[in-house]
């Protein structure tokens, strides 16, 4: 079974989200763990909650995602911004963790001039100040474009973080279509070749779920534009095969493309009729 969804705002509830996720035909969805652009987190509802529950048993949903805000950067050097990032971080794995979410990823950050090596420890300090080992949840490593001063666009990155973290194994990877090919990782012409390196860096088994996502841009461009699906540069052919993969078609797919739920639909009914798992 495909197990595939989209980005659903939980801004009137949980139990909304998931009775929307099911109106359009997913079996998961990813939301954001708080305002993406703020910083205060509702408190939950308890009947709310209890629909959501329902609803996620009902219809046999797979594992679900939360996103952290984009304004959460452990990367960078502004020590304000670092210590909301590690509040927000630490609030929202154990926030996430009580509802029984599998996972929540996070962009790892921007060094923003600092660099790469400052930036990459900066990220393992407030993991490893946060991870406990006792957590349910898998905190997952977003895959990134390597726009600006962003870190996370290479698997050697992703690696170094990982290997930083004492409780790593609480920690996996989330591959954005969208984001490896734009950082140079080309999915259309040697999938495969990609998968083996993630796999001699990284490993397999660390690759928990997956933005699918086309690309407005081409291959090692570096930018960070989202296409429909079939509608961009690594195209629908490419996807197909990246859903029947045997290394990911178990996986959950999370759809971020530019759409209405109307147009959610209809790609997940197009990816449920090429699936062949």
């Amino acid at each position: 079974m495909l197990v595939i969804g989209p980005h659903i705002s939980i801004s009137k509830g949980f139990g909304k989200a998931a009775q929307t996720a099911v109106d359009i035909g997913a079996n998961t969805f990813q939301f954001f763990s708080r305002n993406p652009r703020g910083g205060n987190a509702k408190e939950f509802d308890e009947k709310d909650i209890e629909k959501f529950q329902k609803i996620r048993k009902e219809y046999n949903f797979g594992p679900l995602l939360a996103h952290a805000p984009y304004t959460m950067n452990l990367g960078g050097s502004k020590d304000e911004v670092y210590e909301f990032g590690r509040k927000v971080i630490k609030e929202d794995i154990e926030r996430m963790d009580s509802l029984g979410i599998e996972y929540m990823c996070f962009h790892p950050g921007s060094h923003v001039g600092g660099g790469i090596d400052f930036g990459i420890q900066r990220i393992v300090d407030a993991l490893n100040e946060t991870l406990t080992g006792e957590e349910n949840i898998t905190v997952l490593l977003e895959t990134m474009s390597g726009k600006g001063t962003e870190i996370g666009f290479t698997f050697e990155q992703i690696k170094r973080i990982i290997d930083g973290v004492t409780h790593n194994e609480k920690l996996g990877v989330c591959l954005d279509t969208c984001h490896i090919f734009s950082a140079g990782y080309d999915i259309v012409n040697d999938l495969d070749g990609v998968l083996e390196r993630f796999d001699n860096l990284i490993g397999l088994d660390r690759l928990k779920a997956i933005h699918l996502n086309d690309s407005l841009n081409s291959c090692g461009s570096h930018k960070d534009r989202h296409a429909r699906i079939g509608e961009g540069q690594i195209g629908l052919d490419a996807i197909v095969r990246i859903i029947n993969h045997d290394a990911l078609k178990h996986l959950p797919f999370l759809l971020e493309t530019p759409n209405e739920l109307d147009g959610y639909a209809r790609e997940i009914e197009l990816l449920k009729s090429k699936y062949n798992g």
